[in-house]
């Protein structure tokens, strides 16, 4: 297969992620990843921080403190060949840190079940609770997990916060929008180590081991310059 999978730099996915992917939006990066051949960059996937239920494995796992990393974001062109999006995922995640764990999730509001976690052998865990995570926290084209947005938060950030009002007023007082979703998120996760790590993760995990879900996924217009549809949406 001829592709190269690269480090690049955040602002390397943000025309990619801005005006391409549906979202139109900067999730949270850590880690950015672009898939390359001689006509250059085909593709972006990024990791970032996942919601704050699961940093180092809180929720995940019973009594295993481990690094999670989420999966936000996957666009590539279309057309690019049997197997290069799997192909482009699982080297991606042979280049993150080791040991860890990965999550992702898949969101059925705009038709996706997850079927390249699927194709890569992820674990699937069943839906996210209702709750906060079912809203959207967006500011100025970027998006916040719903943990993160506390009265203090806000405060140390200089936002305008009046304590007579709720947060949902005070974000949008602030500029920010807050979108509902009607349908849970498909919660997916892989371990990344040696047998020895990955079978503790196992042993150590507080969410059940599920069935793949299935379903008819749906493709977008992409209103773009650059000829490129997205291939799963992510949070």
């Amino acid at each position: 297969m001829d592709y190269e999978i690269k480090p690049i730099k955040r602002n390397e996915t943000y025309e990619w992620l801005l005006k391409i992917h549906y979202a139109k939006r900067i999730p949270s990066i850590m880690f950015a990843f672009g898939l390359y051949n001689k006509d250059g960059l085909n593709g972006v996937c990024v990791y970032g921080m996942p919601p704050c239920q699961f940093n180092y494995g809180s929720g995940i796992f019973k009594n295993y403190k481990i690094d999670t990393f989420e999966l936000t974001r996957l666009v590539v062109k279309e057309n690019l060949g049997k197997n290069v999006l799997s192909f482009f995922v699982s080297q991606t995640l042979k280049q993150m840190k080791k040991p860890s764990c990965i999550v992702s999730f898949a969101d059925p509001n705009n038709g996706h079940h997850g079927y390249i976690y699927q194709a890569t052998n992820w674990i699937y865990t069943g839906l996210t609770q209702k709750g906060g995570k079912d809203k959207q926290w967006i500011l100025n084209n970027r998006e916040y997990h719903a943990k993160t947005i506390t009265v203090d938060w806000m405060k140390n950030n200089k936002f305008e916060y009046d304590d007579n009002k709720n947060m949902t007023w005070n974000w949008i007082k602030n500029g920010g929008t807050v979108e509902e979703n009607t349908l849970r998120k498909f919660r997916y996760l892989y371990f990344l180590g040696n047998r020895k790590e990955c079978k503790e993760m196992k042993n150590s995990l507080n969410l059940p081991i599920l069935p793949y879900p299935k379903g008819n996924n749906e493709r977008y217009e992409i209103n773009s310059d650059i000829k490129i549809t997205e291939q799963l949406s992510l949070i």
